[in-house]
């Protein structure tokens, strides 16, 4: 029984599925402002995106009506080079004009427990996210979701000692997640083969529980090497 989303498209490079996930971005983004006059995504964080990233920030869009909000955050210090956040201003971010009261970077250096606390009234009301970006770990892991063991009732979680550091971590959890009107995956290097042959298999990975069957999941040549999905091209 294969488990990946129904829509799995196979690129041939990273270049390839940061330009696909930015034309998907934009699209979802001029659907929304047309429809409800606004536009709220959810960023991942880690490498995997950061491309993707770096194109939105020569688009040229009506950024009066984006709204940012992260998937998860490491507790460090809010200028600090590992925050997910400081990746995003530093890539996109800082050279658009999306007002600063709609760019909504987790209070991770408050610390996981009062940060989750404090992130978790701010999302309440702003859901469904029109659109909600997630990676994956080598180990299978989103967000910052390194288990499938429950699903907190709490909207945002604190996670204490994460498998990778730093161990201090804050997340949207399984539900929240899932609680959009689209996701969009994006899985890049050959590091990633094993964990996306498993979840195309069944095994019971975090990402497994945070992806809807109806999400569009962009993967590169490398990571897509281990399935049985062809590269345009490559046969």
């Amino acid at each position: 029984m294969l488990m990946l989303p129904a829509n799995c498209k196979v690129l041939e490079s990273p270049e390839d599925v940061a330009g696909q996930a930015c034309r998907i971005v934009i699209a979802e983004a001029e659907a929304a402002i047309r429809e409800r006059r606004m536009f709220r995504i959810v960023l991942a964080g880690g490498r995997t995106p950061q491309r993707t990233y770096q194109m939105l920030a020569g688009m040229v869009q009506d950024w009066s009506a984006w709204e940012i909000f992260w998937s998860d955050e490491r507790c460090l210090p809010s200028d600090h080079a590992g925050r997910n956040s400081r990746m995003a201003q530093d890539a996109w971010l800082s050279q658009v004009a999306i007002p600063a009261g709609q760019i909504h970077p987790i209070p991770a250096e408050l610390g996981a427990t009062l940060a989750a606390a404090e992130y978790a009234k701010l999302v309440l009301d702003r859901q469904p996210f029109d659109l909600l970006l997630l990676g994956m770990g080598e180990d299978g892991h989103t967000a910052s979701l390194f288990s499938t063991s429950g699903d907190p009732v709490a909207p945002v979680i604190a996670v204490h000692g994460a498998p990778k550091p730093p161990g201090e971590r804050v997340s949207l959890n399984f539900e929240t997640l899932r609680a959009c009107r689209k996701q969009l995956v994006l899985i890049t290097g050959a590091e990633k083969s094993p964990a996306l042959f498993a979840w195309q298999h069944g095994a019971s990975l975090p990402i497994a529980h945070a992806v809807r069957n109806d999400a569009c999941l962009l993967v590169d040549s490398e990571a897509g090497r281990s399935t049985n999905f062809a590269v345009p091209g490559h046969y």
